[in-house]
């Protein structure tokens, strides 16, 4: 493609690429514990933090993570420490962020707006060499997190008595949990956006679960689908100038409910037999 000759599409595209490695990795635990929706919620609280840095002039990747940070451990608190269940703590940052992040946009100088668009949706010109640098270091971080407490990860988020019988430190677990989505979800807006970026968290992992034996095969078939959903989903907004948030969800979209089928006649065929 003559268009992979300009470095700001090699830019999105080597994005993509991280990110799709990035999201299922750490939406393989989200979903484990039932919080698929933890990145939605904190990718909302994360515009509060964008429509800050509007307001202020500031660098909008830093104050993103910040907030969203905060509000993943705003959500851990309330889902560990109080009678809120996990879905009403996520609905409570999740509504009071986007609430506040398009009030501080609101009142940003004129074009803030437009400027959102390209954080909620994904942007191919606004991924820069800043961006890839962070994407590449938080993606080598995660894996480093998962490659050593990766075994307790998956046993506290399987049934946590039993990890805390093993004395494995479930709370801290889900702490640090909470803080790689909080920063899956900011380094991956410049590709997906915000309002997206849960989606390639979430549908890989769903579609390779219906195919996976075991929980590191499907922690490889999330990845494998993470990445081919990405890229080709950038490669598709390239062609049909759209942003490239909505293309990979829906590719990812698509995978899925091809996983289901395919699961769905295997299931039929053994019935029959």
């Amino acid at each position: 493609m003559e268009l992979l000759s300009y470095e700001f599409a090699q830019r999105a595209l080597i994005g993509a690429l991280l990110i799709g490695v990035l999201a299922p990795l750490v939406g393989i635990f989200l979903v484990q514990r039932r919080l698929a929706l933890l990145g939605d919620g904190v990718g909302h609280i994360a515009i509060t933090g964008v429509g800050l840095a509007l307001l202020m002039s500031w660098s909008p990747l830093p104050a993103a993570l910040l907030v969203a940070v905060f509000g993943a451990l705003f959500i851990e608190v309330l889902r560990d420490r109080s009678r809120v269940a996990a879905d009403v703590a996520i609905a409570v940052v999740f509504y009071g962020g986007l609430a506040l992040g398009v009030l501080l946009v609101s009142l940003a100088p004129g074009g803030a707006s437009t400027k959102l668009n390209t954080f909620l949706f994904g942007s191919l010109s606004t991924v820069s060499m800043s961006d890839l640098w962070v994407l590449g270091a938080m993606t080598l971080l995660i894996i480093l997190v998962i490659t050593f407490w990766g075994r307790q990860l998956f046993v506290a988020g399987l049934d946590s008595e039993v990890a805390m019988v093993q004395r494995i430190p479930v709370r801290v677990l889900g702490v640090v949990l909470s803080v790689m989505a909080a920063a899956t979800v900011v380094v991956g807006m410049r590709v997906v956006g915000l309002l997206l970026v849960s989606g390639i968290m979430v549908l890989p992992v769903a579609a390779a679960s219906q195919f996976g034996k075991s929980f590191s095969s499907t922690l490889g078939w999330a990845v494998l689908v993470g990445v081919v959903c990405a890229v080709g989903g950038l490669l598709l907004s390239f062609q049909v100038d759209v942003p490239p948030g909505p293309s990979i969800i829906l590719g990812a979209l698509v995978v899925f409910i091809l996983a289901v089928s395919w699961r769905l006649v295997r299931h039929l065929q053994g019935a029959r037999a």
